[in-house]
C-alpha cells in the first residue's frame, strides 16, 4: 500500500532559517519539494556533487584491495581531502609500476632477437674506434656478400626478419632498417621486470592497509558530503519572500510521522500549514507491503513507482511472480538449488537477508511445480522404473495422465492460459477498484462490464464441457451480457453523447478483443519455457549415459559427472535468465496494461542527517 502523505508549507523568518533546517534535518521525516522549474544552477552545489562522486569512486576502489573476512577499522580523527590526496598519490605510484613493467617486459621481448649480449663488451669495442651498426631486414633481402663488404654478422632470425650486426672504423649505409638496441639486454630486462613485479606487490599490500584503516573514515566523509549537499539542495529549494525576509518551503510527511514533526515546530515556534495533497502533486512515494508482499518491491521500483493517486501493486502481482518463475523454470531439483543457495547466502550475507527470502520463496514455487509435474534434474520421474514411484507416477501433471481428459491439450499448457486469464481479470478488477477511487464509479463502469462480461463468458462456455445450466440460470447468463453489452457501447465515457459513444466503443471492443487474445498467448510461454528446460535437462542426462556406455564403470562415472556438471549448469542459467525475464515481461506489459498502471512516482527521500 501507498502511505498517505500530509502536505506542509512553512514561513519562516530568514535568521532563523538556517537553524530550522537543521532542526528539521534532525527529525529526519520531511520529503521537501522542489521548485515547479527545479533545483537551479549552483557551483558550489555542483563543485560538492564532484566531491561526492570522487568518493564514491575511491570508495569502490579501495573496498575492493580488502581482503576477505577483514574489518576496517573503526573511524578516527581524519582530514577527508588529505585521504583523497593520498589515494591519488597511491593510485598514481601504482599505475606508474605497471606502466614501467609493461614498457620493460615490452622492451625485453624486442632485444630476445639479440641473445644476452656483453653491454660493457660493446662498449669497449666503441671505444677502440669500432662502430657497431644494428639492422634487421628480411632473410631473402639480407645479401652474402655484406659479410666481407660490411664486416655484417648474423645473430638471430625471427619470423620473416633477420637481425645482424656490423663492425667499421666508420659508419656505413646499407639497405636495412636501423634498430637502436638497449644498454641492457633480454635477460637483464626481465630480472627488471620481476624486481619491479616485487615492488609491485609491496605497493599492493601498502594499498591493502591504507584502505583497511581509512575505507571507515571515507564512508564517513562521503555521508557528511552526502548531508551538506542534502542541505543546499534545501536551500536552493527554497523561495523567498516579502524582499527575502520570510522564506517558504513547501515538502511531504508520512501521515504515519506528522506527530514527530509537529512537535518540534510547535516547539520552535514555526509558522506551517498543513493539507492533503492534490491529486495532480507530485506526491513522494512511500510503500509499505506485509512480509510478503515487500520482497518484491524492488520489482515495482524496477518499473516505476505508482503515482500517489494508484494502488500499489506490489501485492497483486507477487504471487503470481513467484508462480510464473516456478512455471518457467519447472525443475524440482533447480528449485532446490536455488533454495539451499539462497538459504546459504540468508544466513552468510545478512546485508542480502531480503533478497535472499525471494529466493527462497522462487526456489519453492520451483520446486512445488517439479514435483507436481515429475521433473528432478531433467530426469522425467514418470518414464523410470524406481518401485517407491509407482504409486505416485498417476498425480504427475502430464500428458499422458491429463491430456486425454483435456481434448489432448497438454495439461500444463492449460494450466498455462487459465493461470494467464486469471491474472487479466484480476488486473481489470484492480483497474475499477483504482478509477473508482481516482474518479468515481461511473467512469470505471466500462471497464467493470467488461470484468463481468468476460467472467459471464467464462461461465457460458462451461455447458461446452457437458455441464448443463437450467433455463433461467441461462437467461440470467444472457440477460448480463447483453446489459454489459449496452454499458460497453453507450456508457464508455459517461460525460459524451451515448452515439458518439457507440463510435468509440466499437473501436475499443475491437482494441479490447484482439488484445485479449494477443495477451493470453503470451502466458503459453511460460508452458513452453519450462517445456524446454526440461527437455534439454534430459537431453543431457541421456548424452552422458549414452556417451559413455562403452566404459569400464571404473572409468566411465568421472565424464559423465562432467557432462552433466557442464550441461546442467548450461541448462539452468539459460532457465533462470527466462524465468526471469518472462516474469517480469507478464507483469510490466500485460499485467500493468490490464490493470491501468500509470507510474511515474518519485520515492519518498527524507531530509535528514546520514552521519
Amino acid at each position: 500500500m501507498i502511505i498517505k502523505m500530509k502536505k506542509y508549507v512553512f514561513l519562516v523568518y530568514h535568521k532563523q532559517y538556517t537553524n530550522f533546517l537543521e532542526k528539521l534535518r534532525d527529525v529526519g521525516v520531511l520529503h521537501v519539494a522542489e521548485k515547479p522549474e527545479g533545483i537551479p544552477e549552483n557551483n558550489q552545489l555542483r563543485d560538492k556533487m564532484q566531491l561526492s562522486a570522487k568518493i564514491k569512486k575511491t570508495l569502490t576502489e579501495a573496498t575492493s584491495l580488502l581482503l576477505p573476512n577483514t574489518t576496517p577499522h573503526e573511524t578516527t580523527s581524519y582530514n577527508g581531502a588529505e585521504l583523497l590526496k593520498e589515494w591519488d598519490t597511491l593510485q598514481a605510484d601504482k599505475n606508474r609500476l605497471q606502466q614501467n613493467i609493461a614498457v620493460t617486459q615490452k622492451e625485453a621481448e624486442r632485444m630476445k632477437v639479440w641473445e644476452n649480449f656483453n653491454s660493457e663488451r660493446l662498449a669497449q669495442l666503441t671505444h677502440n674506434g669500432y662502430v657497431l651498426q644494428f639492422f634487421k631486414c628480411s632473410e631473402r633481402k639480407f645479401q652474402p656478400e655484406w659479410e666481407t663488404k660490411f664486416n655484417a654478422f648474423q645473430i638471430n632470425i625471427s619470423g620473416p626478419n633477420l637481425y645482424f650486426v656490423t663492425i667499421n672504423h666508420n659508419q656505413i649505409t646499407i639497405d636495412a632498417e636501423a634498430v637502436t638496441l638497449n644498454e641492457h639486454n633480454s635477460e637483464q630486462l626481465q630480472l627488471d621486470v620481476e624486481a619491479q613485479n616485487l615492488l609491485l606487490v609491496a605497493h599492493q599490500a601498502k594499498m591493502e592497509a591504507w584502505a583497511l584503516i581509512n575505507i571507515s573514515n571515507l564512508k564517513h566523509f562521503a555521508m557528511k558530503i552526502e548531508t551538506n549537499i542534502d542541505f543546499q539542495k534545501v536551500e536552493l529549494c527554497t523561495t523567498p519572500e516579502a524582499d527575502e525576509k520570510v522564506m517558504l518551503l513547501e515538502g511531504y510527511c508520512p501521515q504515519e510521522a506528522e506527530a514527530k514533526l509537529n512537535a518540534m515546530l510547535e516547539t520552535e515556534h514555526i509558522y506551517y500549514e498543513i493539507s492533503n495533497p492534490k491529486i495532480d502533486e507530485d506526491v513522494p512515494i512511500k510503500l509499505k507491503n506485509n512480509f510478503f508482499a515487500k520482497l518484491f518491491e524492488p520489482i515495482t521500483e524496477l518499473y516505476s513507482l505508482p503515482n500517489y493517486s494508484e494502488i500499489d501493486p506490489t501485492a497483486c502481482f507477487a504471487p503470481f511472480f513467484m508462480l510464473f518463475f516456478g512455471l518457467c523454470l519447472g525443475d524440482g531439483g533447480y528449485g532446490l538449488l536455488i533454495l539451499i543457495a539462497a538459504t546459504i547466502v540468508k544466513f552468510k550475507f545478512p546485508k542480502f537477508k531480503n533478497l535472499a527470502t525471494l529466493g527462497q520463496f522462487l526456489g519453492g514455487s520451483t520446486m512445488l511445480v517439479g514435483l507436481l509435474t515429475g521433473v528432478f534434474f531433467g530426469i522425467m520421474l514418470e518414464t523410470v522404473t524406481w518401485p517407491w514411484l509407482a504409486n505416485v507416477k498417476s498425480y504427475f501433471i502430464t500428458s499422458n495422465n491429463y491430456a486425454a481428459k483435456l481434448g489432448g491439450y497438454d495439461p500444463m499448457m492449460v494450466v498455462a492460459i487459465a493461470v494467464g486469464i486469471l491474472q487479466i481479470l484480476f488486473a481489470m478488477g484492480f483497474n475499477v477498484v483504482k478509477i473508482t477511487i481516482q474518479h468515481g464509479f461511473k467512469y470505471a463502469a466500462s471497464t467493470c462490464a467488461w470484468l463481468v462480461g468476460l467472467i459471464d463468458g467464462i461461465i457460458l462456455l462451461i455447458p461446452m464441457l457437458g455441464t448443463k445450466f437450467p433455463l433461467p440460470v441461462m437467461y440470467v447468463l444472457y440477460g448480463i451480457a447483453a446489459i454489459c453489452a449496452l454499458v460497453i457501447l453507450f456508457y464508455n465515457s459517461p460525460d459524451k453523447n451515448p452515439i458518439i459513444n457507440l463510435g468509440s466503443g466499437l473501436w475499443g471492443t475491437y482494441n479490447m478483443v484482439s488484445g485479449l487474445l494477443g495477451d493470453v498467448l503470451s502466458y503459453i510461454r511460460l508452458f513452453a519455457l519450462g517445456l524446454a528446460g526440461g527437455i534439454l535437462g534430459n537431453v543431457f542426462n541421456m548424452l552422458a549415459t549414452s556417451l559413455t556406455a562403452d566404459m569400464s564403470p571404473f572409468v566411465r562415472w568421472l565424464p559423465m559427472l562432467l557432462i552433466l556438471l557442464i550441461g546442467h549448469s548450461l541448462n539452468f542459467l539459460l532457465c533462470i535468465i527466462s524465468s526471469i525475464v518472462h516474469p517480469l515481461r507478464l507483469t510490466f506489459v500485460e499485467f500493468y496494461k490490464n490493470a491501468g498502471f500509470e507510474g511515474g512516482g518519485k520515492a519518498y527521500r527524507p531530509f535528514k542527517t546520514k552521519i
